[in-house]
């Protein structure tokens, strides 16, 4: 089967050019960038970052002149291009760069239509945003990034509590709320008599109840690393017909209807 066929849509003004390189090494894991392009007002000294990395990646720089002060309307013109995009049916999914709210309903409509989303944005991106991807990853996850070729101020939107993680802002632990994650998937997958469920079963329910979930943000680079790592839970390999091993899961304590 073919790649999928994937538009990436860059925030150029809300995102930094330094996560450029990693950004694009990432997505190429995720199919075919058919479609790339970088929203913002290219005129300015803001974007002088991203100009550099326009030729690196192929990137099509998507003008927009900031008519009104105060009025983003970078997003419009990131908005009307993705629904022309999704209306022309070439593509099967789409890529939002961005830790701007405003993407929420975009992201959505696009679900509506059929169209895999994946996020990827700040930390401090909103919930609403996050939790409207199929998928969302953190920028501060992708490892090394370059230093800023133009000194830009952060872009912030207001606090919203309702917006923050438990783990970054109310007082809750990072491994608590790791825990807290990891129990509710293991509870909700599909399990075996001796409560034993496979680690891409978990993993499938961890992205679907949070889009945003990824083990770099704990420190690991993969989510098999990272539950063999907690004390709370058991592992054991298990070798197939091909032989080769997958990895099962779950709670310790657990004995199953077989009480093994």
């Amino acid at each position: 089967m073919s790649d999928p066929r994937l538009s990436v849509l860059i925030d150029a003004d809300n995102v930094s050019p330094k996560h450029a390189t990693e950004l694009f090494a990432e997505l190429a894991g995720y199919g075919n960038l058919t479609v790339r392009r970088a929203y913002g007002d290219w005129t300015t000294d803001q974007l002088g970052g991203w100009k550099k990395r326009l030729h690196e990646h192929a990137i099509s720089p998507m003008q927009q002149f900031a008519y009104t002060q105060g009025k983003n309307s970078t997003d419009s013109a990131l908005i009307i291009d993705a629904m022309d995009l999704l209306y022309a049916g070439n593509l099967d999914g789409f890529v939002i760069v961005s830790s701007d709210s405003d993407f929420t309903r975009l992201a959505t409509r696009l679900r509506e239509s059929g169209m895999t989303v994946y996020g990827l944005g700040a930390k401090k991106t909103p919930k609403a945003f996050r939790d409207a991807c199929d998928q969302f990853v953190y920028l501060e996850n992708l490892g090394d990034t370059e230093p800023d070729p133009v000194a830009e101020p952060e872009v912030s939107e207001p606090a919203n509590p309702d917006d923050t993680e438990p783990s970054e802002g109310s007082g809750r632990r990072p491994e608590a709320a790791l825990q807290s994650k990891l129990a509710r998937a293991l509870n909700r997958v599909d399990a075996d008599d001796d409560d034993w469920a496979t680690l891409s079963s978990v993993g499938d329910v961890l992205r679907r109840t949070d889009p945003s979930f990824d083990p770099r943000t704990f420190g690991f680079g993969k989510l098999s690393d990272l539950v063999k790592a907690q004390r709370f839970v058991e592992t054991r390999t298990v070798t197939g017909e091909k032989g080769r091993g997958e990895l099962w899961v779950r709670l310790k304590g657990r004995r199953g209807r077989n009480g093994s």
